[in-house]
Parts: C-alpha cells; sequence; structure tokens
C-alpha cells in the first residue's frame, strides 16, 4: 500500500448508533476510506443488536453492551480474516445494526374482499382491517434475506410485502376454521390468535417475530350487509301477529289524544293501519277454513200470507207486518 493512501485512511475507535427517525429496521455504520483501529469501543445499546460482515459474509452478531474490539471479542470474524492472536493492524469491516424494538401500529386489511364459503350463507365476500407488531429477531435471516448490503432499511420498505401475505393467509384460515361468519365476527380475538398462528411461521423465516396480531373488524360487503341486516331484523320481530298487535295498541293512545278534524284524520289512518295488521296476520296466521253451514231442516219455515217474508212455522204472526198467520 502506497505510504499517500495509507495516510488518507482513518482508524475508528467509537462505533455507536442512535436512531434518527421512527421507522428504522436497519443501518449500515459508514466505512468509506476508513478501518476499525484494533481495541476500538462498540456500544450496542438496549433494543439493538450490530452484526460484523466481513467479505460479504457475516460473522459476529453482539447484544447490547460495550465492547473492547480485539480477538477475543470477535472469535469468528478472527477466523474468517485469519488474524493471529497479537494482530494489532486495524481491519476493515462493514458492521450493520438492527433495531430490534417492536414496531407497533402496523395496519392491515383486504382491498377487495375475500369470498369464502360459509356454512349460514352459503359463498359470501369479508371484508376485515386490524393492526399488528413485530420485531427483528433473527439479524442474519433478516439481513441475508431482506436488508442486504443496503444503507438503510426502512419498515415502509417491508410494509406491502407483510400486509399482503397476512391477508393472503386469513384466507386460508377462514377456510380451515368451518367457523360460520356470525361466530367470527363474535370471536375476533380468536381469530386474530388463528391468523397469527398461520403468518407467525412466514415472518420467522424473514429473521422476524409477529408480536401481536389484531382484528379491529370484520364486515360484509354493503349490499351483503343489507341482506344480513333484514334478516336479524325479522328474527328480532319474532312472532310478527304479536308485533302488527303491538304497533296497533301503539297507535290507540295518538288516535285518543286528537280531537276534531285531526281526530278524524287520525281515525282513518288508524282504521287503514289496522286493516293492514289484519291483513298482515291473515297472512302470516290464515285462518282455518269454516264447516259449511249445516242446511235448514226441511220445512221449518213458511212464507207470511199478507207480506210474502219467509217466517217461522210455528209463528202465529209475521215479525215483518204483524199480521195473523193460520196453524199448520
Amino acid at each position: 500500500m502506497p505510504l499517500r493512501s495509507f495516510l488518507k485512511k482513518q482508524f475508528i475507535d467509537v462505533i455507536h448508533w442512535t436512531e434518527p427517525a421512527e421507522g428504522i429496521l436497519a443501518w449500515r455504520f459508514p466505512m468509506q476510506d476508513m478501518e476499525i483501529q484494533n481495541g476500538a469501543q462498540l456500544t450496542v445499546r438496549e433494543s439493538q443488536m450490530a452484526a460484523f460482515v466481513n467479505e460479504g459474509r457475516m460473522a459476529d452478531v453482539l447484544g447490547p453492551g460495550r465492547y473492547t474490539l480485539t480477538t477475543q471479542t470477535l472469535p469468528l470474524l478472527t477466523n474468517l480474516m485469519n488474524w493471529d492472536k497479537l494482530f494489532q493492524s486495524p481491519f476493515k469491516s462493514d458492521v450493520y445494526f438492527f433495531s430490534t424494538r417492536i414496531q407497533v401500529g402496523q395496519r392491515w386489511g383486504t382491498q377487495n374482499p375475500v369470498t369464502i364459503r360459509d356454512r349460514d350463507f352459503g359463498a359470501v365476500r369479508l371484508r376485515a382491517y386490524g393492526i399488528y407488531s413485530y420485531r427483528i429477531a433473527d439479524p442474519r435471516a433478516f439481513h441475508a434475506k431482506i436488508s442486504g448490503t443496503r444503507e438503510i432499511y426502512r419498515v415502509g420498505d417491508l410494509e406491502g410485502q407483510l400486509r399482503n401475505t397476512i391477508v393472503g393467509r386469513m384466507a386460508d384460515t377462514f377456510a380451515e376454521s368451518q367457523v360460520p361468519f356470525l361466530d367470527m365476527a363474535a370471536n375476533q380475538v380468536e381469530l386474530g390468535a388463528q391468523i397469527a398462528a398461520h403468518v407467525g411461521p412466514y415472518f420467522a423465516e424473514l429473521g422476524l417475530a409477529l408480536e401481536n396480531f389484531v382484528v379491529e373488524n370484520l364486515s360484509l360487503p354493503d349490499e351483503l350487509q343489507k341482506r344480513l341486516d333484514e334478516r336479524i331484523g325479522m328474527n328480532m320481530l319474532g312472532d310478527l301477529g304479536q308485533y302488527t298487535r303491538f304497533q296497533a295498541a301503539q297507535a290507540l293512545p295518538i288516535a285518543a289524544a286528537n280531537e276534531g278534524g285531526g281526530a278524524a284524520g287520525i281515525g282513518v289512518g288508524l282504521g287503514a293501519g289496522l286493516t293492514m295488521a289484519q291483513q298482515m296476520m291473515q297472512a302470516v296466521n290464515p285462518p282455518a277454513a269454516s264447516a259449511p253451514a249445516a242446511p235448514a231442516a226441511a220445512g221449518a219455515t213458511k212464507f207470511c200470507l199478507e207480506c210474502g217474508k219467509s217466517i217461522p212455522r210455528s209463528a202465529k204472526f209475521c215479525p215483518e207486518c204483524g199480521g195473523a198467520q193460520p196453524a199448520r
């Protein structure tokens, strides 16, 4: 190495990182034209981990604490670089910091309804949304599969991938659970736990740990929700005959409180309401077919000789005109 190039190099004796903003998952310590001084101080704060990468291979990963960088504190990196134990020169290596704190308030939701087969309604389309939280649990896997050699990797860079994966696994959860929609909507905590169980292994493959998963809302599209509301309303009414009688009884005090022409108008409306109520009750509970009237006994009547009206045979006087009737 030319002397001029050697003098241009800077030697790092303190390595640390504080997050300048929210949403940073990984950050590479600037190493351009710089080498780490043997014996330098590395500070890894709580909610962080630091990793050394040499010639594309990740070596040592260090958790929270303060370290003096020597061949003893970096055994794997020492082995990769073939250091002697008495090696005292600076060394070149990339240092990455990873934020291991929980990334809270991450939102997920279905852009389009998910079609599932429901035991009560047949095939239905569902909408759902909620929140989840996660953290980096394995910096090696996260670096190898996600962040790579980028100088900085943010939560927003990963958000779309995680959200779409959650929605896809959610459809599988619905299909495997065989739980009716109404039961899902009433047990959103248990549903969230089932979805988390399906999504958790995928997070682990990326070096992440899914900390919390919440289903905030589960609903149908507007046109299906309207049909569900109608069904719920019919179930709440129960006996339609009793409901119509109740409505008619509620209208009676209103009619009685009005006088004059207003009372007449209310009476007409009330009469129409009662007629409609009777028709509804007949539709729900059709009257039993009445037995045909028994024919009148033969010879039980006779005709009045004065006015010709039909009168009982035993009558001595006509109830209509009062005329005397001969005995028969």
